[in-house]
C-alpha cells in the first residue's frame, strides 16, 4: 500500500512560495492522490490569503495553483471522534487548538502528517510525523 500525507498549513505555504526547494523535491516525488489537505488547512490558508493586502490577488493564485494538485478532505465524524484523545493529551497547551483539529484528521485518515513545526504534533497520540525540510 503506498503512504499518504496530510499536508500542514506552513508546508503548503512553502508550496506556495516554492521555498524552501526540498519540500517541493519531495512533493514531486509523490503520485497524484497521496497528498492531501485537511479543509482546516485551507481555511488557515485562506485566512492568510484574505488578510495579504497587496499580496491578495498573487496569493490567491498561488493557492489556486496549490489545489489543482492536492485534494481538500472534509473533515467529518471520524476526524472528530479523534479529536477528543488528542486534546485531553495536550489539554494543558491553550494553543494550537487547530493544530489538533489538523492532527485529528490525519490520525482519522491513517495518514501521515508532513510538518515543520514537529514539535507542536509531538504530544499528540497516535500521530505520525515527517518533516520535509528536515529530512532531505
Amino acid at each position: 500500500m503506498t503512504q499518504r500525507y496530510l499536508l500542514d498549513t506552513n508546508i503548503c505555504i512553502y508550496l506556495m512560495k516554492h521555498h524552501p526547494p526540498e519540500v517541493a523535491a519531495r512533493f514531486a516525488q509523490c503520485y497524484v492522490g497521496e497528498v492531501v489537505i485537511s479543509a482546516i488547512t485551507l481555511a488557515e490558508l485562506e485566512y492568510g490569503v484574505t488578510c495579504s493586502g497587496a499580496d491578495e490577488a498573487h496569493n490567491r493564485k498561488a493557492l489556486a495553483e496549490l489545489l489543482e494538485d492536492i485534494e481538500v478532505v472534509p473533515f467529518e465524524a471520524t476526524a472528530a471522534f479523534k479529536y477528543g484523545p488528542i486534546r485531553l493529551a495536550t489539554r494543558d497547551r491553550k494553543r494550537d487548538a487547530l493544530d489538533k483539529l489538523i492532527a485529528a484528521h490525519a490520525v482519522a485518515l491513517d495518514v501521515v502528517l508532513v510538518t515543520n513545526n514537529e514539535a507542536d504534533f509531538a504530544d499528540y497520540p497516535d500521530s505520525r510525523i515527517e518533516n520535509w525540510v528536515a529530512n532531505h
